[in-house]
């Protein structure tokens, strides 16, 4: 590691806060390294995730540096608390984006932070250095009011709020060092308002100490009411509920989107490109992680998200895409930000993202997946819903024999890849059986034709007949981690011969100690890539469903869960030489698939799994 790159955190360090609509990281350092507000994919307020010199933070954390800290999330919620322990006494951090049920000014974009003495006298440095735009615009700042300071920049500000009085210095920091003593409470907090807001006279912040007290009583009680939602039966399993709020954390709760993770540019690979922005919500991990959440018991989500996909698209299939902003927005442009270094010198650094120009086929199909879902749950489609759907069915028939760039979003030129060909199958076929059971009108007999074109296409041209297994694309035999997933939206059984020998084969052939690749092919990219968490879970999900092999499932599951961090968070991929978190975080995909994995396990007697090592790696 270079010198320079010493000062970033380990992204295992940070910690998620949200009220879903914005969406912060906080370092085990009691350190805000990223903060959007007042939106999941606006410009970052706070940004040397980043940037470590240039990106700005708020730091609460004791003056001595020989304090040890540990952290936690309160039970069933986003509010964090961080202990800091130094010689000279104990104190407790509670940091969360404030939750309420109400709809005025004060409702949301409040991030508050509190510290309490637990024993003895701490003394501890406080610096807010907002920094505007990723970085590019450091804020005027000025006195508000009393306890109450204003920053202001570009179409971006804040009113921050401080017990003690704080210190404005030359950089546009505020700061100061104070004590705090066993059963003192200090608050802090701080608030997006739009600039042209500071000088409405009807705008008067409520912060103060009692109202601050209250914002954390309301926050608690605000997740936990949502929490108790989950079905009795999965309530024991604390990184599944964990999963659960996260993914919840990553919800836009004005439109019902939800982001791919809450972060971007944080590398797949240190110092190389493969840095992209997942701040938008995908059609594929939307739906995946709606599915999971309906499992759970949390059905609001996953009707939510059908509307604002049926929005976004404006009611036709033709104008669907695989991504979306928060707010529907369609154009999406990708932009490098040049004057970031990127995390530990990782550059680019992307804001927007090319994949929402890509074809990308399976989308059809996890739409039609979800409808599926919901009609299993006995949520009839409506008339101008299922018109919506026809017209997805549609597109799939007339496009399924298109090349496209797949669930992976490869930058080398289009392939017909074997995932997205069933997927359009999918499309056809829960379609069809929509259409049957309700007697909806739909053009049924074409359906069927061209399922069993898209059927037949598959077995010939995406099978490889010699080593009998399912290959990535039909232009290769490469193997691929999204075949693991064909059994999941019933293409092909769990048990069927081919499928065993696929999830063999690619057991073989992308297994690293314990942990899958998604393939080994090339993908318009040169830098290689960790191991990509979810796919593991994916075939959790499919050992546990074939007779005979839980054991080797729950051995998977065990090694995959434990590269969650202290607090239940999962990046994307995993760097095993190095034992480090990749590329962004929390990633949505990789919570869902832990839950869909911990399901499938429940449904089966799981013997006792011994050495779990030796299943794994020694097979």
């Amino acid at each position: 590691m270079r010198q320079d790159e010493e000062a970033y955190t380990p992204l295992r360090d940070y910690a998620l806060l949200s009220d879903c609509h914005c969406a912060a990281l906080v370092s085990r350092a009691g350190s805000v390294d990223w903060c959007c507000l007042p939106r999941m994919d606006a410009e970052s307020n706070f940004g040397r995730l980043l940037d470590w010199k240039r990106g700005g933070f708020w730091s609460i954390a004791p003056v001595s540096k020989k304090y040890e800290s540990s952290r936690q999330y309160e039970p069933d919620t986003l509010v964090l608390t961080t202990r800091f322990r130094t010689p000279e006494g104990e104190i407790k951090l509670y940091d969360f984006l404030a939750m309420s049920d109400a709809h005025d000014i004060a409702s949301h974009h409040l991030h508050v932070r509190m510290v309490e003495g637990l024993s003895g006298e701490v003394e501890l440095t406080y610096i807010l250095a907002a920094r505007f735009d990723y970085g590019a615009i450091i804020p005027c700042v000025h006195v508000y009011a009393e306890d109450l300071y204003a920053a202001w920049g570009s179409n971006q500000g804040l009113i921050i709020y401080s017990e003690p009085p704080l210190q404005i210095n030359e950089d546009g920091s505020l700061a100061t060092t104070l004590k705090i003593s066993a059963g003192q409470r200090l608050r802090f907090s701080a608030r997006f308002i739009a600039p042209e807001r500071l000088n409405d006279t009807a705008f008067q912040p409520p912060e103060s100490p009692a109202y601050l007290d209250k914002q954390l009583e309301d926050t608690l009680a605000w997740w936990r009411r949502w929490t108790r939602q989950i079905f009795t039966e999965h309530c024991g399993d604390e990184q599944t509920k964990r999963s659960a709020i996260l993914l919840k954390g990553l919800v836009f709760e004005q439109t019902g989107a939800m982001v791919a993770a809450a972060t971007t540019s944080l590398p797949e690979r240190i110092g190389a490109e493969r840095n992209w922005d997942y701040r938008y919500s995908w059609v594929r991990d939307s739906v995946f992680a709606a599915r999971a959440l309906h499992a759970l018991g949390f059905r609001r989500e996953a009707d939510r998200f059908a509307a604002f996909i049926e929005r976004s698209a404006g009611g036709s299939a033709e104008q669907l895409q695989a991504l979306f902003g928060v707010d529907g927005k369609r154009r999406l442009t990708e932009i490098e930000l040049g004057w970031l270094e990127g995390y530990r010198h990782s550059r680019p650094v992307r804001i927007g993202n090319l994949a929402s120009e890509q074809l990308q086929l399976d989308c059809y199909g996890e739409l039609l997946e979800l409808a599926w879902f919901r009609h299993g749950h006995g949520q009839v489609p409506e008339p101008r819903h299922w018109r919506f759907l026809v017209d997805i069915v549609n597109v799939a028939a007339r496009r399924w024999c298109e090349p496209d760039h797949g669930i992976w979003e490869v930058r080398s030129p289009p392939q017909h890849f074997v995932f997205s060909k069933a997927m359009c199958w999918v499309a056809l076929n829960r379609g069809i059986a929509l259409a049957q059971h309700y007697g909806f009108e739909a053009p049924v007999d074409h359906w069927m034709q061209t399922r069993e074109k898209i059927k037949t296409s598959i077995d010939q041209q995406g099978y490889d007949a010699q080593r009998g297994v399912f290959r990535q694309a039909f232009e290769n035999n490469h193997l691929d981690a999204s075949l693991l997933l064909l059994p999941w939206f019933n293409f092909v059984g769990y048990n069927d011969p081919r499928m065993v020998r696929t999830i063999d084969a690619i057991r073989t052939e992308l297994e690293n100690n314990g942990l899958l690749l998604r393939y080994r092919s090339s993908d318009g990219l040169t830098s290689p890539e960790g191991a990509f968490l979810p796919c593991t879970f994916w075939l959790v999900d499919c050992l546990a469903h074939q007779e005979g092999r839980e054991k080797e499932a729950m051995a998977y599951y065990q090694r995959a869960v434990g590269y969650a961090n202290d607090v239940g968070l999962f990046s994307e991929e995993y760097d095993l030489k190095n034992n480090e978190m990749l590329g962004n975080l929390p990633q949505g995909i990789t919570h869902v698939s832990q839950i869909v994995a911990r399901l499938a396990l429940d449904k089966v007697d799981i013997p006792d799994i011994g050495a779990l090592d030796v299943l794994v790696n020694g097979r």
